[in-house]
């Protein structure tokens, strides 16, 4: 088995078309069919049902697909090892991370560390809770930012840490009539409609819980798939929504207002995670260990 048959598998079943994996490979139709043909061969399995143009993995293939991607994240990584060990302050971080944190919270951070180390790269992803472990797990990351922290005493694949918690405030609609005042409790939302991220979020479940713990069970009138939908909704007047306080900074919408709850105050905690089967690059350890310096440092400006 050659390592470039991983590699147009791979594309393959990414594409489930042999003629667009050649075309995405640069290379002719034929040899890709020849390549997976042999490695079918080998295994002396079928790893694709064909459909007319169009191909799809069977059971067996997608579980090689799985260990496929494995080996193949491994090997890349393992290059850009042996080149981030010639000078660890120009390599390249991958990073997932929520899309709540995409606003403030990561270009911040990212901000802060290439002052330091000017040359130092990033390729990031945005991806829900459980992709993001996920990711994890199978290398297609080394490193996430998470909100919640998931336990690492139950899944030994990962290591987590807690960075800061994080403050949920409430965006209202600027003529609400609560939208003046400093801070609220969360009962005095009871009878407006709320605005709120997928059940496929756990930042759904976190406002849910919210609203039941303070004795209510909240109007769920639209649903937004990211943030910024939900303050376009607010901003309409169409209902009110619980955010996390980092995705308003510099950024609320001019018909909207945020406003603290102080009964409850509702944090999230919000940590990073790295696998425990794999060595962090030295560019993401560097990285990793910065993360924990500035928020500590965060934490003692605050106090």
């Amino acid at each position: 088995m050659e390592f470039r048959q991983l590699e147009y598998f791979m594309e393959v079943a990414k594409r489930e078309h042999m003629t667009d994996a050649a075309e995405e490979l640069h290379v002719s139709q034929s040899s890709v069919s020849r390549s997976i043909y042999n490695l079918e061969e080998e295994l002396g399995v079928k790893l694709f049902i064909r459909e007319g143009r169009n191909v799809r993995l069977t059971p067996t293939g997608q579980i090689f697909l799985e260990r496929a991607t494995q080996i193949y994240n491994l090997a890349e990584e393992s290059k850009r090892e042996v080149k981030e060990s010639l000078n660890p302050y120009s390599g390249t971080v991958r990073i997932a991370f929520p899309i709540s944190m995409a606003a403030h919270t990561l270009p911040s951070i990212i901000y802060a560390f290439r002052k330091k180390y000017p040359d130092a790269k990033f390729e990031m992803n945005n991806a829900l809770f459980n992709d993001l472990i996920g990711g994890v797990k199978k290398g297609d990351y080394n490193m996430a930012i998470t909100a919640p922290i998931p336990n690492d005493e139950q899944d030994t694949q990962i290591k987590s840490r807690t960075l800061f918690r994080e403050e949920i405030v409430a965006l209202l609609p600027l003529h609400h009539p609560l939208a003046k005042k400093k801070s609220i409790s969360l009962l005095e939302l009871k009878d407006d409609p709320f605005c709120i991220l997928p059940e496929s979020y756990m930042f759904h479940q976190l406002v849910l819980d919210s609203c039941q713990n303070a004795g209510f069970e909240p109007e769920i009138a639209f649903e937004g798939t990211d943030i910024d939908a939900l303050k376009g909704l607010v901003s309409a007047g169409l209902g009110v929504a619980l955010m996390p306080e980092m995705t308003l900074i510099d950024n609320i919408p001019r018909t909207a207002a945020a406003v603290r709850i102080n009964d409850p105050v509702i944090h999230r905690p919000v940590g990073v995670i790295i696998p425990t089967q794999r060595q962090l690059l030295p560019t993401e350890q560097l990285f990793y260990d910065f993360l924990h310096e500035y928020f500590e440092r965060l934490d003692q400006f605050r106090a």
